[in-house]
């Protein structure tokens, strides 16, 4: 069974309700007709009712029953704005911005997972990573005992012995541009726990570099030692080293050669790159060369389920999503 038939299959288990507030876009009503076939989730379009049957008819998108509705007529529409403003008052939030702020689809989105009346959101097809999650941020807020929000790519990569089977988790390669040692920490805690989350299996984090071992030495080099430092100190138990060349990190037997002794082996499943340049540049790579699947980003350390596309995103890569966003809100 594939990674994402194993979402689905642990998605049906308990049916949650996911947002998807990018209803006009053909992909995501595409999206929503493969998941109401399978059954795995409950999907809530937002927008026109109209124009979004009118082109899911024009392009033969059959999306049954499916919840559409319209925040400028919603009847919980005046109870959202209230809210949004309580919790946004005293950063200077006023009632009239606040009503013309939830006339975006993806802030009221929000406010239906800030409610309860929706498990998890996802967003991005026809958004910015920026646009998407300062919603999340201003509204869900972080989750308890998390210092930073990172995202992370959930990688599957088709024949590949190396990894977990060829699953890996990519890390951050959607939201910090330059993380300092303390954030690459957090990041690498965060990314070993959704690994284990998504797989049930161990993770083995490698924290990524040119350099393994002090074969080289730079600013850079000497914040991925320091993180890794830090994971140590924080997360005593999680098998994670550093700093690692990525053929240190996957292959047994080039480890032996540059990395003898490291706990991992060469066999890492879990990736933290330096910067956002390396794991955007990475993940990209990899999806592209090697055909691979690539799910994400996807969001850690917000306080409820909400997930992010690649603008370049299909349809299948939107319920593979929706699939892995309801067992994080079955987990949550």
């Amino acid at each position: 069974m594939s990674f994402i038939e194993e979402m689905k299959k642990r998605a049906s288990t308990s049916l949650k309700t996911i947002v998807l507030p990018e209803a006009t876009d053909i992909r995501v009503l595409q999206a929503t007709e493969k998941i109401c076939k399978e059954g795995f989730a409950k999907v809530v379009l937002l927008g026109n009712e109209e124009e979004i049957l009118k082109i899911a008819n024009e392009n033969s998108i059959d999306i049954g029953n499916t919840q559409i509705i319209n925040p400028l007529t919603y009847e919980k529409k005046d109870e959202y704005i209230n809210a949004f403003y309580e919790l946004r008052k005293e950063k200077g939030m006023t009632y009239d911005k606040a009503k013309e702020m939830l006339e975006d689809s993806v802030y009221f989105g929000m406010m239906m997972v800030k409610k309860e009346h929706a498990d998890g959101l996802v967003s991005g097809a026809a958004h910015s990573t920026a646009d998407t999650l300062r919603p999340a941020l201003q509204i869900l807020k972080t989750a308890p005992n998390t210092k930073l929000v990172s995202a992370f790519f959930l990688m599957v990569v088709p024949n590949c012995e190396h990894g977990e089977n060829g699953t890996f988790v990519f890390s951050d390669c959607g939201l910090n541009p330059n993380p300092t040692a303390e954030e690459l920490s957090e990041i690498a805690i965060s990314s070993a726990n959704s690994f284990t989350q998504l797989t049930r299996k161990e993770p083995k984090v490698a924290m990524l570099s040119f350099s393994t071992y002090g074969s080289a030495k730079s600013e850079s080099t000497e914040k991925v030692v320091n993180a890794t430092s830090l994971v140590k100190q924080k997360m005593p138990e999680l098998l994670v080293d550093g700093e690692l060349q990525l053929d240190a990190a996957i292959i047994p037997e080039v480890a032996e050669s540059k990395a003898k002794g490291s706990c991992i082996e060469g066999k890492a499943n879990t990736l933290i790159f330096p910067n956002l340049d390396a794991g955007n540049i990475g993940y990209k790579l990899v999806q592209r060369l090697a055909n691979a699947e690539a799910y994400g980003p996807l969001c850690q350390g917000i306080s409820k389920p909400v997930n992010d596309l690649s603008r370049g995103c299909s349809s299948d890569d939107i319920v593979g999503v929706v699939a892995i966003t309801c067992v994080q809100a079955q987990i949550k």
